[in-house]
């Protein structure tokens, strides 16, 4: 298992070599999209990603509008803390995470034991970003990540996101035909494919990061993310703690954050 020094390391140089002199041309609607994918493959074999695996992952690839829609359109963000929590069905998501721990309690306290992260915030994360791992999201990854690294808005930052995409493909640890969330977050917890790269465990010990199918890979990968973002063990999280600003790695938005920090401690209480 690759430390976080280690991996940090290597996705940096995986974009320090990725990044082409001439980079493919952005757009902001669909007509330049397949000319893009076209100027951006060989570019990703000359960046070291196997001509195989490039093939392969953009087989089935195309132009997301899907993605451009969600990516213009978060307004979620924008509600009140308890809008929010109604809105996520807070209530629900406390109820369940709590029997969630109750069933998990041997890899949670296992997780804990090596990151020092507690069930809590992982079970926040957990239910709040896929209901438990009950709905992964239905867009094609490849295609919503290459859709915005095409896309002008934030080019260069979702082309990082391609590439770490095409690493997991040619690492085995991504299917070409998977399917996530709007922005290509995959598995249970929804990481960005670089995240992936940087913060994936192998916490099942079957010799992949499979953020998908396996519980104890997803739940070991949050923690470890956690961790990699300021996470002292034993400390608080809620708003104004040591651990809180590892919640706020996780997501941007403050009414999500203070969710993630409600809900952990709800869960957590004993």
């Amino acid at each position: 298992m690759m430390n976080i020094l280690r991996a940090a390391t290597l996705v940096a140089a995986l974009v320090s070599t990725a990044m082409p002199v001439a980079a493919a041309q952005c757009g902001n609607d669909s007509a330049g999209f397949a000319n893009w994918v076209q100027d951006f493959k060989p570019q990703a074999v000359a960046s070291g990603i196997h001509p195989q695996a490039v093939e392969q992952a953009f087989a089935n690839v195309s132009y997301n509008r899907d993605t451009i829609r969600a990516d213009r359109g978060q307004r979620s963000f924008k509600l009140s803390f308890d809008q929010f929590m109604e809105k996520r069905g807070g209530p629900t998501i406390i109820a369940r995470g709590k029997k969630m721990k109750n069933t998990h309690a041997q890899l949670l306290t296992a997780i804990e034991r090596r990151y020092g992260v507690p069930a809590g915030p992982l079970m926040a994360i957990w239910g709040m970003e896929t209901g438990f791992g009950s709905f992964l999201g239905d867009q094609h990854t490849l295609s919503s990540v290459a859709t915005l690294a095409y896309d002008c808005r934030r080019s260069d930052y979702f082309t990082e996101q391609l590439y770490a995409a095409l690493t997991l493909v040619q690492r085995g640890d991504l299917s070409p035909a998977a399917r996530g969330a709007a922005h290509g977050e995959i598995g249970q917890t929804q990481f960005l494919p670089a995240n992936v790269v940087r913060y994936g465990v192998d916490g099942d010990g079957d010799g992949h990061v499979d953020l998908v199918g396996s519980r104890a890979d997803a739940l070991a990968s949050t923690a470890n993310f956690l961790v990699g973002h300021g996470w002292q063990p034993g400390a608080g999280y809620q708003p104004g703690e040591p651990n809180h600003v590892a919640i706020q790695g996780w997501n941007a938005a403050t009414v999500y954050q203070q969710a993630i920090a409600h809900i952990g401690a709800e869960i957590d209480a004993r």
